[in-house]
């Protein structure tokens, strides 16, 4: 009854033109966390499924550890997930990570010492790199990768939300 209620009430707010930033985000059924969120690959393979359940088809399977997903459903103890092209599937929930990573979105994105556009470059990192999420401002974030750490535009980067902020 509380859903259908709050899903009337934006409803009414996008009709009226109210901002829609005034809405809170879905929370999950399961693990009563925000809808959607980024998770990692914890396991080095996993099984994406049609359904959430072991008797659904295995549609394919992701195969890189630490790689950024959304989840954008729960059910038991299965989250529905989409990697950065959109392509999803349910996945058992054993297989991810908490731990936040990122993908860069462009070729040879310069990291630097601090989040200004002028500091100085600490590395170069190639498109489709997994980096380690550290704090986020609203325009930079903080990553590792390789042994190197630096701040890099929100905006190059895949599996952080373009408002979240992180201390």
């Amino acid at each position: 009854m509380i859903r259908r209620f709050l899903a009337a009430l934006t409803v009414a707010l996008v009709i009226t033109g109210v901002a829609s930033t005034a809405v809170a985000r879905d929370n999950g059924p399961v693990t009563n966390l925000p809808l959607p969120r980024y998770v990692s690959m914890k396991a080095s393979e996993g099984n994406v499924r049609r359904g959430p359940s072991l008797t659904h088809r295995i549609d394919w399977v992701f195969k890189h550890r630490d790689m950024p997903l959304q989840i954008t459903a729960e059910h038991g103890h299965w989250r529905r997930v989409e990697d950065r092209e959109g392509q999803g599937g349910w996945i058992h929930y054993s297989l991810l990570s908490g731990v936040r990573t990122v993908i860069v979105e462009q070729d040879m994105l310069q990291i630097r010492t601090r989040p200004e556009p002028e500091a100085p470059v600490a590395a170069a990192l190639e498109q489709g790199v997994i980096a380690r999420l550290g704090t986020c401002g609203p325009e930079w974030c903080q990553l590792r990768s390789g042994g190197y750490r630096g701040w890099a535009p929100k905006s190059r980067l895949w599996g952080v939300a373009p408002d979240e902020i992180r201390d």
